[in-house]
């Protein structure tokens, strides 16, 4: 085989198995990825594909992380696992130099030490010496590229989910990297943002990268990739061309999910409330609220500004009512959702739960009547198992036996009896965002916030997710969904509504 040919990155996991594991997380196996190929491994929750991404990437290795029996090689350089104390050591400072990995939790990515997004684009370049004016024109070039030229100047922090993954993503391409493997790499972006993730990897492979996309969802980066891998268990079940995988029941029984551009029909909408709305009283109102972060104010040091995101914004919304919010990155649909539990205050307006204005009321108490889900599971997740993950708070409410009880149905309710005694942590990310949103329905709020919820859903998740969210309107509950996803909003929610320069209109 001459350098030409050569495979980029090679794998053949006999299995793969974490340490403390009472089963192989993956289980035979086998890839192999070109210079200049775009490869898609397709698979439903817990199916193995972080896992093998990160075993990839060298994230996860042998000896280190847990035991390895197979083969990995890189650009030639092959080392053969036994899973034995005296197996070969992967270098992840110079493995990382190669091979670049994005996770499906886009902070993770980050540094958190760098207070501007120029400076934690710079991040990586700077611990390898590259010289400051090369470091500047790689920054300004790579926030080009990801749609991210706008803010440079603003902190991380402040960022929404969709523009965090574009700066993960960015924040990997600005190194250079021979192969690059992105989990979920759509997640959390609009329409916009997606069509840019898709370029910009189309570009990656036309420059020779070899690209791993790792997905729950036949999405435009999977239809344009050349091999698909489908893995269900940690197992590869079928391997080939997508017009040979498509249609197969290999992909059927994993669990993916079909996305607007390759399936067939959307499922119908709920068919919506069986009572009439207009008899009912408004349960959550905002009346002409505006919002706005605090923002620097140029050649005043010391002073500050208001970066509006919302203004002069009314909504409503009854009992047994399921509404959706789109809107493109940093509209501030997350930012809604905090001002209707209180996390954040409006600039000006008022905000009313119950008939009732929240000016006064602490947090805790706006919370008890608003559950909020937030994109990002981890940011409400903190127990040692699933079951006192939903538990908690519930028996001052409810007593011991009826916290139980009331637990283990919402556990039941997502899916997720059979994790009661897991750690969320060991969860995978699919099912950890389905545990936040059991502990939300656990504690029957009156309204229903949840932010992302389908994101890093398979098709089974989105169908608990679905019926879980039928189920509390049934109850009365309002449920407000806040979503980048317009199919998924649509087959979801009785009404339809977009930001748009800080406003709602319906759609």
């Amino acid at each position: 085989m001459t350098a030409a040919t050569r495979a980029a990155l090679r794998a053949g996991i006999d299995e793969f198995t974490f340490h403390g594991g009472t089963a192989p997380a993956l289980r035979g196996v086998g890839l192999e990825i070109a210079p200049g190929s775009l490869t898609a491994v397709l698979g439903g929750s817990g199916s193995g594909k972080s896992t093998l991404g990160k075993v990839l990437a060298g994230w996860l290795r042998a000896g280190h992380s847990g035991a390895l029996r197979g083969s990995l090689e890189l650009f030639g350089t092959r080392l053969d696992f036994r899973g034995s104390a005296g197996d070969p050591r992967i270098n992840p400072a110079e493995w990382s130099r190669r091979v670049c990995f994005v996770p499906q939790d886009a902070a993770a990515m980050l540094s958190t030490v760098r207070s501007t997004v120029a400076e934690e684009l710079a991040f990586g370049l700077e611990n390898r010496g590259t010289p400051r004016q090369d470091m500047l024109v790689a920054v300004e070039r790579a926030a080009a590229g990801i749609g991210l030229s706008a803010l440079l100047d603003r902190d991380p922090a402040t960022l929404s989910g969709g523009e965090l993954r574009r700066l993960a993503v960015g924040c990997a391409v600005i190194t250079e990297p021979d192969v690059l493997v992105l989990d979920e790499p759509l997640a959390s972006l609009d329409a916009a943002g997606a069509a840019q993730m898709a370029d910009l990897i189309r570009s990656l492979v036309a420059r020779g990268v070899a690209v791993v996309v790792l997905g729950h969802s036949v999405d435009r980066l999977a239809l344009q990739a050349g091999h698909w891998i489908v893995l269900d268990g940690g197992i590869a079940t079928a391997a080939g061309s997508p017009a040979h995988i498509m249609g197969s029941p290999e992909l059927d029984a994993s669990g993916v999910r079909l996305s607007a551009p390759a399936a067939s029909a959307l499922p119908a909408a709920p068919p919506g409330p069986a009572f009439n709305l207009g008899d009912v009283p408004v349960i959550l109102e905002l009346q002409g609220v505006g919002f706005g972060y605090p923002a620097a104010s140029p050649g005043r040091p010391g002073r500050a500004t208001e970066n509006a995101v919302l203004r002069d914004l009314d909504f409503s919304l009854r009992p047994g009512e399921i509404v959706a919010i789109t809107g493109p990155n940093g509209a501030g649909k997350s930012t809604l959702l905090r001002l209707f539990n209180g996390l954040l205050r409006p600039s000006y307006g008022d905000v009313r739960v119950g008939g009732n204005s929240i000016a006064s009321m602490p947090v805790g108490g706006v919370a008890a009547s608003v559950g909020l889900l937030f994109q990002q599971p981890r940011d409400q997740l903190f127990e040692r198992t699933a079951l006192r993950e939903v538990r908690f708070g519930l028996r001052q409410l409810l007593g011991s036996e009826g916290a139980d009880a009331r637990a283990r149905a919402a556990l039941e309710d997502v899916g997720l009896s059979a994790a009661a005694s897991v750690h969320p942590a060991d969860l995978p990310a699919s099912q950890q965002r389905l545990l936040a949103l059991a502990s939300v329905l656990a504690r029957d709020p009156a309204v229903i916030a949840l932010d992302e919820p389908s994101v890093g859903l398979d098709r089974h998740g989105v169908e608990r997710l679905g019926r879980a969210v039928e189920q509390a309107a049934a109850r009365g509950k309002g449920v407000v969904l806040v979503t980048h996803d317009a199919g998924y909003a649509r087959t979801a929610a009785y009404r339809n509504l977009q930001i748009d320069a800080g406003r709602l209109r319906e759609v």
